[in-house]
């Protein structure tokens, strides 16, 4: 006679449980398991998605049909169940990271360059190139809630980069064209009501992308037009735009850049910010509270995510072409470089374990991802995948800005 009691005891210890279906009586193995260790990896090449979890360093699923992935980013739910990924194509695509599956995909604009979700998590806004400005839908079906032009100088249109999300349902977002930076407060919508657009004029040239501190308290636009950078303070009442790191590269020659860092990869370690410099071969030290210079770390090339692991005592470094075939990894302690290698050509991407024991690093032009020990600084284990980029971990629910 079956003991369904050891069934079940056995059962949980391995990671699945018979659970009813259908018929009474019928049973099917399926496995249960939480989402704190599951990530997904990017595969630019072939529309396609990887579902992967950190704890044994697998792959367990590949989702396919997702359009021009070539510069996707994307965000998770609340509850760490669904990433939402956002195509270089206008496509925004839900994936159910449980059932293994594509829950929708839309075609919302003609050229997008990421997006973000809501404190709440019901919002997911949208930054687009073509025809600019930001869409907004709802996560749990992707029904369109608003839409944000970005006007300036008459009718305008700009690319819109650098959208983060903000406590309060807010974005924040800067406007390329116009240099310009809006934040949206979209607490409203959901009681029928719509966005309220505060605009911040005259920041700069070319604020190519943006970030938030881990605290929701500043906003940086780096400036493609220009040496330096914008911050705004949104905690104060009357929340004005700073330029900080004002001609950092004075006196040398600007180099050709191929291509643009991407600041939701900058980072804040030690009490100090690591900012990558814009056609130049150096990573920027910045005090953390006065933002205002204090060092520079000569580097490889030039940067492109500079990654802080998550105790702050490294930060990561990859590189532009034709110097992308380098990852270094800095010491806050001393502001030196450790250690130097190369995983191979165009190594994309980086994201480190939410508690950073381990980083995984996309090499796009071997078809694999590689993991190191941050410890040891030795690669552990390599994974293969199609043209991987972006490599992006479910703890990111539960940060501002990610």
């Amino acid at each position: 006679m079956i003991d369904r009691r050891k069934i079940l005891q056995a059962a949980a210890i391995a990671g699945t449980m018979p659970l009813m279906s259908g018929k009474a009586g019928a049973e099917t193995n399926v496995q249960i398991r939480g989402t704190g260790d599951l990530g997904i990896i990017i595969e630019r090449a072939t529309g396609s998605v990887q579902i992967i979890e950190t704890t044994g360093r697998t792959s367990l699923a590949r989702i396919t049909g997702m359009g021009d992935l070539s510069h996707a980013s994307a965000v998770f739910s609340r509850d760490e169940r669904y990433v939402f990924i956002f195509g270089r194509d206008g496509g925004l695509s839900k994936i159910d990271l449980l059932a293994q599956k594509l829950v929708k995909r839309v075609i919302q604009a003609g050229n997008s360059i990421g997006g973000a979700i809501s404190d709440d998590g019901q919002l997911v806004a949208v930054s687009n190139y073509k025809p600019g400005g930001v869409r907004i839908f709802r996560s749990a079906d992707l029904s369109p809630v608003a839409t944000l032009p970005a006007r300036y100088d008459g009718d305008n249109l700009s690319k819109t980069v650098g959208l983060v999300d903000i406590p309060g349902n807010r974005f924040v977002y800067s406007l390329y064209d116009a240099g310009e930076v809006w934040l949206a407060d979209c607490s409203d919508l959901a009681k029928g009501g719509k966005p309220k657009i505060t605009r911040f004029g005259d920041i700069g040239l070319q604020p190519y992308d943006g970030l938030v501190t881990e605290n929701g308290r500043h906003y940086i636009a780096g400036l493609f037009g220009e040496d330096g950078m914008a911050m705004i303070d949104l905690w104060q009442k009357k929340p004005q735009v700073k330029r900080i790191l004002n001609g950092y590269g004075r006196g040398e020659k600007k180099l050709p850049v191929y291509k643009m860092p991407h600041l939701e990869g900058w980072t804040q370690a030690n009490g100090k910010f690591y900012f990558p410099a814009v056609g130049h071969h150096k990573v920027l030290i910045a005090d953390g509270d006065s933002f205002a210079q204090t060092g520079e770390i000569d580097v490889h090339g030039q940067p492109v995510f500079v990654m802080a692991r998550p105790d702050g005592r490294q930060v990561w470094v990859n590189f532009a072409h034709p110097l992308n075939d380098t990852v270094q990894v800095i010491d806050t302690m001393e502001n030196r470089i450790i250690k130097q290698f190369k995983p191979g050509p165009a190594v994309l991407h980086m994201e480190f374990t939410p508690r950073g024991e381990h980083v995984w690093i996309s090499v796009r032009d071997e078809n694999r991802v590689d993991i190191y020990d941050t410890q040891s600084l030795e690669k552990i284990k390599s994974l293969p995948a199609k043209a991987p980029s972006g490599i992006f971990f479910t703890d990111r629910a539960g940060r501002i800005g990610l």
